[in-house]
């Protein structure tokens, strides 16, 4: 057609996959990234939940781990991993910058009797040598890259393994749900897709192994209110018009089950489990 100017298709190699996933994280409406504090208050619920789901199976049938690793488990949260981990391997060094976090695991350590776990204070921005994160068989960043500058996290994991890396992150919207969004007015932004970090990792000359755990959410809750409560962690802030348009949704598709309440629905996702070896960088 006459006057209509093509858009110009970039070649894989001409962007800067760092750069965009910086961009893409910034259209995200939160109005800053979620620190510690944030995660000290969510700690209890998060490890909960993650406690009753079949993503640690997954991830370490995924894993096949060597019972002579070592392990470095950064961002490890309440030990999400490195629990089920601790009698599959040799030695865990679990990393985290929530102090709640690191409380619950070390609460679950001595409750489980476990000896072979050593748990660290620190971030990504840390410089880890400092905080005493040396050197492992295998490092392992399980849906915690949520970083500004993704391609020097990357790196951090790198230089702290000797034979891989695993690293999980979301595919599409993953756990957020966007009839929740748009039940109180808001435009469901997701983080950052699976396949912008697997072309990084290909920028970066990193050709890495693919494979997805699939969940779907079957939470429940002792009422309602429990319910919205749970929900911050996906809505942040809300206004008390949100607040009502929520309620609304809650009561309308929630249902009784076993004395709990539940969705009427099913909420399905994935997550994107990548690794490779060092020797094939």
């Amino acid at each position: 057609m006459h006057g209509i100017q093509k858009k110009e298709i970039m070649d894989i190699s001409d962007i800067d996959w760092n750069d965009l996933i910086r961009i893409q994280r910034k259209k995200k409406p939160e109005k800053k990234k979620p620190g510690s504090h944030y995660w000290d208050k969510r700690a209890a619920s998060f490890v909960d939940h993650a406690g009753k789901t079949f993503y640690p199976d997954n991830f370490i049938k995924i894993m096949k781990p060597d019972p002579d690793w070592t392990v470095l488990d950064m961002g490890c949260g309440g030990g999400t991993l490195a629990l089920p981990l601790a009698s599959r391997v040799k030695e865990i060094t679990a990393v985290d910058f929530s102090d709640k976090m690191l409380e619950l695991l070390k609460a679950e350590i001595q409750r489980r009797d476990i000896k072979n776990i050593k748990t660290v204070k620190a971030s990504w921005d840390d410089e880890w040598v400092v905080r005493n994160i040396a050197l492992y068989d295998v490092a392992i960043a399980s849906r915690s890259l949520s970083v500004d500058d993704l391609e020097a996290a990357i790196l951090k994991l790198i230089s702290a393994a000797k034979k891989r890396v695993y690293i999980s992150t979301v595919v599409g919207d993953g756990p957020y749900d966007r009839r929740i969004y748009e039940a109180v007015g808001r435009e469901l932004i997701p983080a950052v897709d699976y396949i912008y970090i697997y072309n990084l990792l290909y920028q970066m000359g990193i050709h890495a192994n693919l494979s997805f755990i699939s969940e779907e959410t079957a939470k429940t809750f002792d009422d309602v209110n429990a319910a919205g409560d749970y929900l911050m962690w996906m809505l942040h802030e809300l206004t008390p018009y949100e607040e009502h348009k929520l309620g609304l949704y809650l009561h309308k598709n929630m249902v009784m089950k076993d004395g709990k309440k539940i969705f009427d629905y099913r909420k399905r996702f994935k997550w994107a489990v990548l690794w490779w070896d060092k020797e094939s960088i």
